[in-house]
């Protein structure tokens, strides 16, 4: 398990931020990709999801899933991007009780391909499900000048 850190202050940092860490990422062998995204209510686990996508070449409006649980991005219609992943899937656990529930969304089936990106918010609410998997854990803490402090955890699959 590999830990860092960084501090971001303003919006377009953390922009940045997320374009920089969108630009570190290659589709794996093994599976999805597969990054989690923790913090509060509003600490910016959608934002930095938008920068990912919009680093990947998605126009569209990049939102919150939480009341559809998951959107799917297609990625192939952008060539040029420094990433060849084909999907970009966005899930929002936040409304989910166990990770039994993401069976409904092919959760299984999603993980087991290699192009697809899966970023999903709010694992701790489905994390009996996600510990099969090797991820990057996302970590958004407010700060007290609302500043924010994102940490990168890389967790292997038990």
């Amino acid at each position: 398990m590999s830990l860092v850190a960084t501090k971001v202050q303003t919006f377009a940092d953390f922009n940045t931020e997320a374009t920089r860490f969108a630009s570190s990422l290659e589709p794996s062998q093994q599976g999805a990709t597969f990054v989690t995204l923790s913090g509060e209510l509003g600490a910016g686990k959608t934002a930095f999801t938008k920068g990912v996508a919009k680093a990947l070449g998605v126009t569209e409006t990049v939102n919150s899933p939480t009341f559809v649980l998951e959107k799917i991005y297609d990625l192939s219609q952008f060539d040029g991007h420094s990433v060849s992943f084909k999907r970009l899937i966005h899930i929002d656990a936040y409304r989910l009780e166990s990770g039994i529930e993401l069976k409904p969304l092919g959760f299984d089936e999603i993980m087991q391909d290699a192009d697809n990106l899966v970023m999903l918010e709010w694992p701790e609410k489905v994390s009996g499900a996600l510990s099969k998997y090797s991820s990057i854990a996302i970590t958004i803490e407010v700060l007290a000048d609302n500043a924010r402090r994102i940490t990168y955890t890389r967790h292997e699959a038990d």
